[in-house]
This record gives structure tokens, C-alpha cells and sequence, in this order.
């Protein structure tokens, strides 16, 4: 099994499509923990001025 995992890692579709699909979560990622910091919740932080 292990042998059949590195034949498929070296073939440049395969490789495409995985950095593609980790490319594709790490960028979901990013979008979540952006959504979740509430940075666009916050209102106008010099109204005072």
C-alpha cells in the first residue's frame, strides 16, 4: 500500500489535484478564523476624533 501511495504522489495529475485540494483547505481555513474574529463586527474605533 505504501508503495502504490508514492507511485501516485509522483504522477503530475495526482500531484496537481492534491496541492490543489490542500491549497483549496487552507484557504477555507483562513476564511473561517477571519469570519470567526469578528474583525468586521466591530464598529469605528475613532468616532471621538
Amino acid at each position: 500500500m505504501h508503495e502504490k501511495w508514492q507511485n501516485f504522489k509522483h504522477k503530475d495529475g495526482a500531484r496537481f489535484w492534491l496541492r490543489t485540494l490542500l491549497y483549496f483547505g487552507i484557504l477555507v481555513v483562513l476564511m473561517y478564523l477571519y469570519s470567526y474574529s469578528g474583525i468586521n463586527n466591530s464598529g469605528f474605533i475613532y468616532n471621538e476624533f
